[in-house]
């Protein structure tokens, strides 16, 4: 008797513990789709020879394929069989991180001289910027972070995540395609006194539009005397201008006006190491006392999350960026036209997107637009903020098999010498009666 009563509970007791494990994830429903991956795969289902994507936010030559830039793949041969495959140390390559912090900190930086900032090799700028918002929640978890309106549509999910209460900031101006410069004032001003300001430092995601060089002057004195902490997340440095040294003006003039800053970095756009996932985040700190503590903070946030980051994005860098002649050679693919170098015409990063921003705006005169624009060869970057309404943007993939996410951000990458004739057709179909 005794056996068959503990058969049947040793049986119940299976029946419930299937049926409890059977349950544990009923409650999970699919995740909305990512607002800008979704576009690719959109574009990938669509079977029509006349689909053009212009929401990848990737780099591509003027075939619409990816690129491989020379420097990068002389750093590839020269690292090839020479570096073995250990862990790297949880701050990452000391060797990448020391070039990535002259290249934004500049390269006789008294800064880096005194040991002032604290510095760690993170998985690309995606990366840097998690791991600060987890250093600002355990800090200061009472603070909360201004993000501009629009921005990256990524930020607000890694903040988000940290559990950093999140605030906006305005920035952009519909009505005129720019910055919307006193509206952006009151807000740091109206802000509570130390307050962390998420900025851009070049080419912002999504509008391509920067402050000016005095405008970043009164931005940096305002948030100085409010007492904020700015934190730069600088993905574009030399993508957007073709010039890294014009693309850290911002970072500069704060660190002239005698700011504690954040910054993330990244190689994904000025080096096409999208896949490597090699960047860096770093903190300047008031002495070297300071930058060793936190430091020490943010390499034990990384240990749970990742342990240590990938070895060779960082080797690829380091290389590239540690000798003077490959350095030469990636600020010649990354910076200077075509027509003055010998290099590969779809190695000229800047150059062709800023030659692709002039095309499409006079393809749009030429078909007699009732519209400006001008906010097209105004703005600086991958991007440009169209102005497109998302019913419009909805035509131009019904109608035309045009890919982009529905703000109207264009990825200018995407557009090339053979379907820009085709796109500012199709845009101009869908606005001439605005």
């Amino acid at each position: 008797m005794r056996s068959l009563i503990s058969e049947r509970v040793s049986c119940r007791s299976s029946v419930l513990g299937a049926r409890w494990m059977s349950s544990w994830w009923r409650n999970v429903e699919p995740a909305a789709k990512d607002p800008i991956l979704g576009v690719t795969e959109a574009f990938l289902a669509d079977p029509s020879p006349d689909k053009v994507n212009v929401g990848v936010g990737a780099y591509r030559d003027d075939n619409g394929k990816p690129v491989v830039l020379e420097c990068v793949r002389e750093a590839e041969r020269r690292i090839a069989g020479t570096a073995n495959m250990e862990y790297l140390p949880m701050g990452g390559s000391v060797k990448m991180v020391e070039e990535t912090l002259k290249l934004a900190y500049g390269d006789n930086s008294e800064f880096i001289k005194d040991k002032r900032i604290a510095a760690v090799q993170s998985l690309s700028g995606t990366g840097a910027c998690r791991l600060f918002a987890d250093f600002q929640n355990r800090f200061h978890p009472d603070s909360q972070i201004y993000i501009p309106v629009p921005t990256w549509s990524n930020h607000h999910n890694i903040w988000r995540d940290a559990h950093v209460t999140q605030r906006t900031f305005h920035y952009y101006h519909p009505g005129t395609k720019g910055l919307d410069f006193a509206a952006l004032m009151d807000d740091i001003k109206n802000a509570p006194n130390g307050s962390f300001f998420l900025l851009h430092a070049c080419a912002h995601n999504p509008t391509g539009v920067d402050p000016s060089e005095e405008q970043w002057k009164e931005i940096s004195y305002q948030i100085k005397a409010k007492g904020h902490f700015p934190f730069f997340d600088m993905a574009y440095q030399g993508f957007a201008s073709g010039d890294p040294e014009r693309d850290a003006k911002a970072i500069r003039i704060f660190l002239k006006d005698g700011h504690l800053l954040g910054l993330a970095q990244s190689y994904a756009k000025n080096m096409g190491l999208y896949g490597q996932r090699v960047g860096c985040l770093s903190v300047l700190c008031e002495d070297e006392k300071q930058a060793v503590a936190v430091k020490s903070q943010l390499q034990q946030l990384a240990r749970p999350m990742y342990s240590n980051p990938p070895v060779h994005g960082a080797l690829i860098v380091s290389t590239i960026l540690g000798d003077a002649e490959l350095k030469k050679l990636w600020l010649k693919e990354v910076q200077m036209s075509k027509h003055e170098h010998n290099v590969s015409a779809n190695a000229c990063l800047a150059d062709r997107i800023i030659g692709m921003r002039t095309a499409l705006r006079e393809n749009l005169e030429k078909l007699g637009s009732p519209l400006s624009w001008k906010h097209i060869t105004n703005q600086i970057g991958m991007f440009c903020y169209s102005g497109l309404t998302p019913e419009q943007v909805d035509r131009l993939t019904d109608e035309y098999h045009i890919y982009m996410t529905r703000n109207g951000r264009i990825s200018m990458a995407g557009v090339t010498t053979g379907n820009v004739g085709y796109l500012a057709n199709a845009i101009h179909e869908v606005t001439k009666s605005a």
